[in-house]
């Protein structure tokens, strides 16, 4: 795949910010995005755009959840446990709560999930409408735009929590550690998770799952390299975790 000048200058300039040995030049540009957004990865003039995005929210999407990171990772963990043990409370998902939050939103944590159809933020935490903001992308990567909805989730909603949730036998993961020809542009995935499976090389135990594992760490990296996450990460208003999803039990634990 053929990268263009300015796309290899922005990936010079983010590896500076992501730190020494980290992933390679080539693999960044690969998970920068499409076009004119990936133009704009250094977000130039940020507190002047952050200042004129929060401005431009509607009256009430300001409210925060009160919770610490702390405690908005271990309600989203008694979550899951009551899904696996099937004892789910089913939370916020009557119309009351449409009412409830439909002059603002305040999520207690944000989300990149994978896109998979089995994987279900909302059900396997068992929560309901305005409790999480998920971002949903085949192999949960964070390429430009997911980044940017996060910033949103993370400056404007003032979200505590930011969780990478991978899953297990992860279709876009697999595809990048078997390697071969993609149609369309689904080779953009596999370029982004390549780092990771290479990463997991060596690894005792299933090749597949390790590399899982790896993607969300990397992906959790990559998140941190958004001068919005990382400065609310610093300032210890937010908290960045990994997270794997089995499939067979729905069980989530986290990955460190």
């Amino acid at each position: 795949m053929k990268r263009t000048p300015s796309q290899q200058n922005i990936s010079r300039r983010s590896l500076l910010q992501f730190g020494a040995g980290l992933i390679g030049t080539s693999s960044l540009t690969a998970w920068l995005g499409t076009g004119a957004l990936a133009q704009t990865f250094e977000y130039r003039a940020s507190h002047k755009n952050q200042d004129q995005l929060i401005a431009a929210v509607p009256d009430g999407a300001h409210a925060v959840s009160g919770l610490t990171h702390d405690e908005a990772l271990a309600k989203l963990m008694e979550g899951n446990q009551r899904f696996v043990a099937r004892r789910r409370l089913n939370p916020h998902q009557d119309f009351a709560r449409i009412t409830e939050v439909a002059a603002g939103q305040a999520p207690f944590a944000a989300i990149l999930s994978c896109a998979d159809s089995r994987v279900v933020p909302e059900i396997a935490f068992d929560q309901g409408i305005g409790d999480l903001f998920v971002v949903r992308v085949a192999g949960n990567i964070a390429i430009t735009e997911d980044i940017a909805s996060e910033e949103y989730a993370v400056s404007v909603l003032k979200a505590p929590l930011l969780m990478v949730l991978g899953h297990e036998r992860c279709g876009a993961v697999d595809a990048a550690l078997k390697g071969g020809e993609f149609p369309g542009v689904i080779e953009s995935l596999v370029f982004a998770i390549r780092p990771a499976v290479q990463a997991s090389e060596g690894e005792s135990g299933d090749r597949l799952t390790n590399a899982v594992k790896a993607n969300v760490r990397l992906q959790v990296q990559r998140l941190q390299t958004s001068s919005v996450i990382a400065s609310a990460v610093q300032e210890g208003k937010l908290k960045i975790v990994g997270a794997y999803y089995d499939l067979d039990t729905g069980e989530i634990s986290l990955v460190s």
